[in-house]
C-alpha cells in the first residue's frame, strides 16, 4: 500500500512518531510516498527526521500556538489573532495538501494531528470523491474515547483541545489514540486505543543509571529559571535539550551543565542513562522515560501537554509542576512507582498497527 503523511510540526513528538510508523509499515513491504508537515515560522525541521524519513518533503503554514523567545506559556489569545489575520496563508496550505494528495495518489493518508489535514478532508472529500482514506493518530484523541473519564472541571479546560482533535480527525475512517494504557475503543466513534508508537533506536539503547538530569524544554524561556537552580545547586550535572534554532549545536555553560540542540541519538543516550527526567510534557519522551524507567517532573507549556502530564501521572510515571523545581524531581526518585506493564504494551505497537491500518 501507498501512504501519505501529513505532520503536525510543533516539538518533536509528532516527528518521531512518523518515523516509527514509517520504519513499521516499510518493514511489512509498504510505502510512504510523502511526507507534508505544517509548522509554526519559528519552528524548524529537526535534522534528524529529515534524514531518516527517506520520503519527500514539503512544508506549509498551519495555525499553531504563539510562542516568543522569552515566553515560557503561549498567548492563547495572541495565537488566536495570530492565526485569524492569516487566512490567505491557510488557504494555500490548503490547496497545498489538495494538490500533494492528488499527485502522489496515495492509498490512505495518515494524519498525525494536522489542522490544515483534517480542515482539507471536510473541504475537499477526499475520501469520497478520490476514494482515498484518513487515518488521525495521536495521544489528544484518547479524550474523544467515551471510556476515558474525565471530571467537570476538566472539561471545562480540556474543551479547546477536543475541539481540535475533532477538527483534526475530521472524516477520519480511523481514529488511533495513543495511550499509556490499553483500554475499550469506541466502534461508533471510530476510536481504536493503540500503544505508543517509539522509535525503534529506543529498544536498542539499554537503560542504565547515572547521575545527572536530563531534560527538554520546548520554549528557550524556561532557560534562567534552570540557570537560577544551576548555580544553587552546582554540584548537580544537567543535561538539557532545546529546539533555540540560532543556538549552537552544544553550549557548555560550565562542566556540569550542557545544552544541545534536538538530536535523535544523543537525546536518546542521554535519557537512557539519567537518574531523572525535567520536560514540559511532550507525550513521546514522557512515553520513552517511562520505558527506560526514569522518573519525570513535568512542566506543562499548553493545554496538550498538561493533558499529556495528567494522563502520564494516572500511569505513575511522575508528578507535575509550574516550574523547574528540580529539588522536587530528586525528592521524588525513591518514591518513584511506574507502571509496569508499560513496557509489554509497548511492545504490542506493531502487530496493532498493522492490523487498524493494513487489515
Amino acid at each position: 500500500m501507498r501512504f501519505l503523511f501529513t505532520v503536525q510540526g510543533e516539538g518533536r513528538g509528532h516527528y518521531t512518531q512518523a518515523l516509527s510508523l514509517a520504519s513499521i509499515l516499510r518493514k511489512h513491504g509498504h510505502e510512504v510516498v510523502a511526507v507534508l508537515v505544517g509548522k509554526s515560522d519559528s519552528r524548524e525541521i529537526p535534522v534528524f527526521f529529515s534524514n531518516k524519513i527517506n520520503a519527500p518533503v514539503s512544508i506549509f503554514s498551519s495555525p499553531n500556538f504563539t510562542s516568543f523567545y522569552k515566553q515560557k506559556r503561549p498567548n492563547i489569545l495572541i495565537s488566536i489573532i495570530n492565526n485569524a489575520s492569516r487566512p490567505y496563508i491557510f488557504r494555500k496550505s490548503l490547496l497545498l495538501v489538495k494538490h500533494k494528495i492528488r499527485e502522489h495518489k496515495p492509498d490512505v493518508v495518515i494524519n498525525f494531528y494536522e489542522m490544515i489535514t483534517g480542515m482539507a478532508y471536510g473541504i475537499y472529500q477526499f475520501d469520497k470523491k478520490m476514494g482515498v482514506k484518513m487515518i488521525s493518530i495521536a495521544h489528544q484523541y484518547v479524550l474523544m474515547n467515551p471510556n476515558y473519564k474525565t471530571t467537570a472541571d476538566q472539561d471545562v479546560k480540556y474543551y479547546l483541545l477536543r475541539m481540535l482533535s475533532r477538527i483534526t480527525s475530521n472524516r477520519a475512517s480511523r481514529i488511533l489514540a495513543l495511550s499509556f494504557r490499553d483500554m475499550p475503543g469506541s466502534e461508533s466513534r471510530r476510536i481504536v486505543t493503540v500503544p505508543p508508537l517509539l522509535r525503534p533506536e529506543v529498544f536498542d539503547v539499554p537503560s542504565v543509571q547515572g547521575d545527572y538530569i536530563h531534560g527538554y524544554m520546548l520554549n528557550a524561556g524556561y532557560f534562567e529559571e534552570i540557570m537560577d537552580w544551576h548555580k544553587k545547586h552546582p554540584e548537580v550535572p544537567l543535561r538539557f535539550f532545546w529546539d533555540k534554532k540560532e543556538a549552537a549545536e552544544i553550549v557548555e555553560i560550565d562542566d556540569h551543565f550542557t545544552l544541545s540542540r534536538l538530536s535523535d541519538r544523543r537525546f536518546l543516550q542521554s535519557m537512557a542513562g539519567c537518574m531523572a527526567y525535567a520536560t514540559t510534557s511532550g507525550f513521546e519522551s514522557v512515553c520513552e522515560a517511562l520505558y527506560y524507567g526514569k522518573p519525570i517532573l513535568m512542566i506543562p507549556v499548553h493545554v496538550e501537554q498538561e493533558f499529556n502530564a495528567y494522563d502520564a501521572a494516572l500511569s505513575g510515571a511522575g508528578i507535575t509542576g509550574k516550574k523547574f523545581d528540580l529539588d522536587r524531581l530528586i525528592a521524588f526518585i525513591p518514591e518513584y512507582a511506574p507502571d509496569e506493564r508499560f513496557r509489554d504494551w509497548v511492545h504490542q505497537a506493531e502487530e496493532r498497527f498493522i492490523k487498524e491500518i493494513c487489515g
